[in-house]
């Protein structure tokens, strides 16, 4: 009898290991699809990405995102940052078109423009515009020709990007330098797409920067030399206004070695995106890429 006891205790305890291995063959069945859902990295075509939650700061994607590049256009950020930042800074102070911002445009091929016109009277306020729809060079040579100190122009010039530079160091940009105003560098132009990143957040914080960059176009009056005025349009470069459900910047850059790049942000239901594409292909392929890197970055 205490022997048939045994075996049945056996039998019970063999099929209750059967049944539990059942279930958890079940489980895994049930399971597999929710793994198989994973968010999938995205491919984008620019050799150096990052995306980051500009609320938390928390990295959401990264391609190279220490990698230094040259930025093409996406100085003027910086350029912008930098004005912003000025003590008692006066956004409807005048500044007079020098025939040295609009010579600049003429002797460098890649320089985008504003089409500033010599002794025109323009407004700090309204070289932002110039500067960053537009992506004007000679309005970015203005600007720093007003905001740097010294003596001469190329003294104020210099003293300018010091202050871009300096800028960049208090904000922990380590893999970021600048040698020029508006991007149009000497080999010594470079950041990353991690660096622009945290660059452009922080010139987000300044609402006239947000207002600027998030529109997609401006006609301005300006004040001609002989005291009348005449009108001012700016087209934005940042294909993804209008485009892009939520975009709210930032800014273009493109150039030889730059390829083409952009800085990208986007709000939805109170989650902001913000990222960088550097050295893509093409126009098409960095819009492309940073919607992709958004969309990625809403659904992390």
């Amino acid at each position: 009898m205490k022997i048939g006891k045994i075996r049945k205790r056996g039998i019970r305890r063999a099929s209750a290991v059967v049944v539990t291995a059942g279930a958890v063959l079940t489980a895994g069945a049930v399971t597999a699809p929710a793994q198989a859902a994973t968010l999938k990295n995205p491919s984008i075509v620019a050799q150096g990405g990052f995306v980051m939650n500009n609320g938390t700061g928390k990295s959401l994607f990264t391609k190279a995102a220490d990698t230094r590049r040259s930025t093409g256009s996406t100085t003027k950020i910086m350029t912008a940052r930098v004005v912003l930042a000025q003590a008692n800074l006066n956004l409807d102070s005048k500044v007079t078109v020098q025939k040295a911002y609009s010579d600049y445009i003429v002797d460098n091929n890649w320089a985008s423009s504003a089409k500033l016109i010599v002794g025109d009277k323009v407004t700090v306020r309204q070289l932002l515009y110039g500067l960053m729809l537009p992506s004007g060079c000679d309005a970015a040579y203005a600007l720093a020709d007003k905001f740097g100190s010294g003596s001469t122009r190329a003294a104020r010039v210099k003293s300018f990007i010091g202050k871009m530079n300096s800028t960049a160091k208090s904000l922990g940009l380590t893999n970021t330098h600048f040698d020029s105003f508006d991007g149009i560098g000497k080999g010594a132009n470079y950041s990353t797409p991690r660096d622009l990143t945290k660059l452009a957040s922080s010139a987000m914080k300044y609402s006239t920067f947000r207002t600027v960059v998030k529109t997609k176009s401006t006609k301005q009056k300006v004040t001609t030399k002989s005291g009348g005025y005449r009108y001012m349009s700016w087209e934005n470069t940042n294909a993804l206004l209008g485009s892009y459900s939520g975009t709210i910047g930032v800014k273009t850059g493109s150039g030889p070695e730059a390829k083409y790049c952009l800085v990208f942000a986007a709000t939805r239901s109170g989650k902001t995106v913000i990222g960088t594409v550097l050295a893509s292909s093409s126009v098409a392929n960095r819009t492309a890429d940073a919607k992709k890197l958004m969309d990625y970055g809403f659904k992390k």
